[in-house]
């Protein structure tokens, strides 16, 4: 994210908040960056300490606003968990201090004075892909960053789809291995546990006895290392399985890779399309592309929930 000169536009506050830093910025109605901030999440501190530094950071980011002669508008959150994003709560964020019902909007309504949007992280990253990114101009678009773990978002028309439970997206729990490595949610051979980075590199540890990460992994494979090829190709197959299911659920024109897997490029992208191919049966195939936007995602989703709120597209408090 950059900072482009000063004007007299207002701004929203975006917060895009991880378990261990948050990502913030002001940005006008037009998209430009024009301030960011990055801050420690702090999360060992519990909850309640989080969601002070959230408010805080966002009351610290409105008086930054109005020095600028930016007078902010409205203010977007996103986080990661399980968002009621209708009702701004968060109902629970195991890596943002094991938050429970907190409820964030209107907490954050009450410190700013101003209409507030939260949203979940990967939703919201999605949000800013589809509108910004590599999906602009589509109007079916499945985001699936591959990172730790893996989730998705299914945009239609410029809206996220956030389910009846605020639980859509949760592609890393579609088991592909039946049987499989065990994953944190407590079942066996869940995407998650096979393809995420973490799991290329604790797949490659496990087996070679030399620690690695999926980058690590990747550069091996690109070398031509058989077991880090086997790994690689492993992980892919069962990407290539649960995308067959997200085609035959969602049908996506496209679908936007991210995360730190997507970082291979097309030493992912382009292996990951044939093996889907070869799958398709009688569904449409659709485009698979590398995301563009980077960290930077989650923040400029953030904003654009505040754009909405601030149109009073979405619900306030």
């Amino acid at each position: 994210m950059s900072t482009v000169p000063t004007d007299t536009a207002p701004a929203v506050i975006a917060i895009d908040v991880g378990g261990t830093g948050i990502k913030c910025a002001l940005v006008t109605p037009a998209h430009e960056v024009i301030h960011t901030e990055r801050h420690a999440t702090g999360s060992e501190r519990g909850a309640e300490a989080v969601v002070q530094t959230i408010l805080d950071v966002a009351a610290g980011l409105a008086q930054k606003a109005y020095a600028n002669g930016r007078p902010p508008i409205a203010v977007g959150i996103c986080l990661p968990g399980v968002v009621d994003e209708a009702n701004g709560v968060v109902r629970y964020a195991a890596n943002t201090g094991g938050m429970r019902n907190v409820p964030l909007r209107d907490l954050a309504v009450q410190r700013l004075g101003l209409p507030v949007s939260v949203g979940h992280d990967v939703r919201t990253g999605g949000l800013a892909e589809a509108t910004l990114g590599a999906g602009a101009g589509y109007d079916q678009v499945l985001f699936l960053p591959i990172g730790t773990g893996i989730a998705a978002a299914h945009i239609v028309d410029g809206q996220v789809l956030a389910g009846g439970h605020w639980g859509a997206g949760e592609i890393g729990h579609i088991i592909v291995r039946p049987g499989g490595p065990k994953c944190g949610c407590g079942q066996n051979g869940c995407l998650e546990a096979v393809a995420s980075a973490a799991a290329v590199g604790r797949h490659y540890s496990q087996r070679s006895g030399k620690s690695a990460t999926a980058r690590e992994v990747a550069a091996l494979a690109a070398d031509g290392e058989p077991l880090a090829i086997e790994v690689w190709d492993d992980a892919v197959d069962a990407l290539a399985a649960a995308l067959l299911t997200a085609q035959a659920l969602y049908d996506p024109t496209l679908v936007v890779i991210g995360g730190g897997l997507a970082e291979a490029g097309e030493q992912l992208l382009s292996p990951l399309r044939g093996a889907l191919h070869e799958r398709i049966a009688f569904f449409t195939e659709p485009e698979i592309v590398r995301a563009r936007l980077g960290d930077e995602a989650g923040c400029l989703g953030a904003a654009l929930l505040a754009l909405s709120v601030s149109t009073g597209e979405l619900g306030a408090a």
